[in-house]
């Protein structure tokens, strides 16, 4: 069973600088098969930006995904942890602030990110959650 967040991560996040389209963040998360983007300045993470950032604040909206910018959506307070922190830590942020992901960071660098999904594969892996999580993509 795993015990810190390292073991249970995925590594190599996708970053992306504020003035990226959101067309380009789309086209990131459909060709590496991901539902978020991290955004980064000088290579400390500001933002991130999901797959639902997307449709919820852009598309519903109307905006024009090849004017707009993930820095314009993308959520900025974030919450994060770092690679040697207890699976149990991140579990309980997850909870107290009802997300899905949390980045990985090692002195405010992305090194990672965790993902709900994650943390079903190595807790409970013959639940539905993992199940769907380990899913070969579906482009």
């Amino acid at each position: 069973m795993v015990q810190s967040v390292r073991e249970a991560m995925t590594i190599h996040p996708i970053c992306l600088t504020e003035d990226t389209s959101l067309i380009a963040a789309a086209r990131e998360m459909r060709d590496h098969d991901i539902g978020d983007v991290l955004i980064t300045d000088d290579g400390r993470v500001r933002g991130m930006l999901t797959d639902r950032d997307i449709v919820i604040r852009a598309v519903a909206d109307g905006r024009d995904p090849t004017t707009t910018t993930v820095g314009e959506l993308a959520s900025s307070n974030l919450v994060t942890v770092t690679p040697d922190e207890p699976v149990a830590r991140a579990v309980e942020l997850m909870r107290q602030h009802a997300v899905r992901r949390l980045p990985v960071c090692q002195d405010g660098h992305p090194v990672g990110i965790v993902s709900i999904g994650d943390l079903a594969i190595e807790e409970d892996p013959h639940s539905a959650l993992a199940d769907i999580s380990s899913a070969e993509p579906n482009h």
